[in-house]
């Protein structure tokens, strides 16, 4: 007899989830036995697919919510449309880069709004379905940026600071409650979108693949190799098992050695 998933009978939303990192967590979690629901602010034929694909692959429920996170309102009918939410991986983001004093204002704003505001109104919205039903985890994407910084990316540093920040906040409220909030600090990942930036970095360096990718786009990363979608994933399942259920408040770190420069 085959032992039940660990996850089985969990919902997970896992925010920002038609692509990248935050699909490769929905796949490792829905493996892990949970029920996923995607998302992104589109609605398109492609990203209901996603969810069919998921359910066809791993026998477990998945769904997709359309929710535009820069408004807190969306950002909270996203969980309410969902049901009792018992896993929230916040991971919806965006990026701008340019010198403060060219930093369009629109784009600071859209930033705090995707990658901070929206943490909060999730979260706001999904605790008190995990205090009723006795166990939840939030798990909040940061950044090798949420602990470090690099010039021309105000925004996006501040937002994954404040997010960091804020997982520490909710994990001290919940702090005696089956409840756990971590935060993972991923550094480059390969994901399609980085994926597409090669061949064009290769072009504007004169530099074959390998080099290009250990010396220009992991310059930081001292392991000189991507994280995976996958071993995101797989942190995120391992923050929602037993194991971890004393690990909150924290940062989690994956990024070939980035933060430890």
């Amino acid at each position: 007899m085959s032992l039940p998933s660990p996850l089985s009978g969990k919902t997970a939303v896992i925010t920002g989830s038609n692509s990248g990192i935050g699909l490769g967590i929905a796949q490792e979690l829905a493996k892990a036995g949970a029920q996923v629901v995607l998302n992104s602010y589109t609605d398109r034929k492609e990203d209901h697919a996603l969810a069919e694909e998921i359910t066809n692959v791993t026998g477990n429920e998945a769904r997709y919510i359309k929710a535009d996170l820069s408004k807190g309102d969306d950002a909270r009918r996203l969980i309410e449309e969902a049901g009792d939410v018992d896993i929230l991986i916040n991971n919806a983001g965006i990026q701008h880069v340019a010198p403060i004093q060219d930093f369009p204002t629109e784009k600071w704003d859209a930033i705090i709004a995707i990658m901070l505001s929206s943490v909060f109104h999730t979260t706001a919205a999904a605790i008190p379905m995990m205090k009723k039903s006795g166990w939840g985890r939030v798990i909040n994407i940061s950044s090798a940026h949420g602990l470090t910084a690099s010039p021309y990316k105000s925004a996006y540093v501040s937002a994954k600071h404040g997010v960091v920040g804020m997982t520490k906040v909710v994990a001290l409220e919940t702090a005696q409650e089956p409840i756990t909030v971590n935060a993972i600090c991923p550094g480059y990942v390969l994901t399609p979108l980085v994926e597409a930036q090669i061949p064009e970095t290769m072009k504007e360096y004169d530099m074959d693949r390998e080099t290009v990718i250990k010396e220009v786009m992991l310059e930081r990363q001292p392991s000189k190799e991507f994280a995976t979608t996958e071993q995101l994933g797989g942190v995120a399942t391992f923050l929602c098992s037993d194991a971890a259920a004393q690990i909150t408040g924290t940062t989690i770190s994956v990024d070939g050695g980035w933060t430890a420069l």
